[in-house]
């Protein structure tokens, strides 16, 4: 009993910890003056949903163009793994109904220009949309200059959430690992199955010789 209780006391505590580191990181970020920086971050944080919805297009588009199938295979697959990770989002934000940090201290302020930042705060939906994107386009196109503009521009809109106040460090965190894992997963499945269709090619073909 006396183990069980140290336990309990030892997780009460590190959960205590981090509660408290984390709205630490928040106030040393957010801040009730207006600054400069404001619509920046405004702007980066809202352009989520043009960059999630153009990459799509784009990668369509080059394919149309180029006749390359693999283009358009990435287009379908990104637009899979993005309504994965939104849908996944939303279920969890209900699940865990965290409150927004501005809604539990007043002394952080929301910054956003937009109204509809009511629902649940963790995780980051901005964040996982953006690292989803972000992760998927590295994935598939593995070159520094997608690479690092991808990730400085999903590291920017995780900040850009916590500059606004309408989240905690460890929802950009979660958002963050939730949409990196949903593009890896997704990448890491399509290439297992083109792999295993090749493997049941090179079986079945010798057959058709004998035929």
């Amino acid at each position: 009993m006396k183990k069980l209780s140290t336990i309990f006391l030892l997780i009460l505590c590190l959960s205590l910890d981090a509660q408290i580191t984390d709205i630490g990181l928040l106030r040393s970020i957010n801040t009730p003056h207006s600054l400069k920086m404001d619509g920046t971050f405004n702007g980066i944080s809202n352009s989520v949903f043009m960059i999630s919805v153009s990459t799509p297009l784009v990668l369509a588009t080059i394919g149309f163009v180029k006749d390359d199938p693999k283009y358009l295979t990435n287009c379908l697959l990104l637009i899979a793994s993005t309504a994965v990770v939104l849908g996944s989002t939303d279920l969890l934000k209900v699940g865990i109904g965290r409150k927004r940090p501005f809604e539990t201290y007043p002394d952080i302020y929301s910054k956003t220009k937009f109204s509809f930042v009511m629902d649940g705060s963790m995780p980051s939906g901005h964040t996982s949309s953006a690292f989803n994107t972000a992760t998927y386009l590295s994935l598939a196109y593995p070159k520094w200059y997608i690479i690092v503009p991808a990730f400085t521009w999903a590291g920017a809109v995780g900040y850009s959430r916590m500059y606004l106040g309408v989240h905690y460090p460890s929802d950009v965190l979660a958002g963050a690992a939730l949409g990196a894992g949903t593009a890896y997963l997704t990448y890491y499945l399509n290439k297992k199955y083109i792999a295993r269709n090749k493997l049941h090619h090179r079986t079945v073909q010798p057959l058709g010789w004998m035929n």
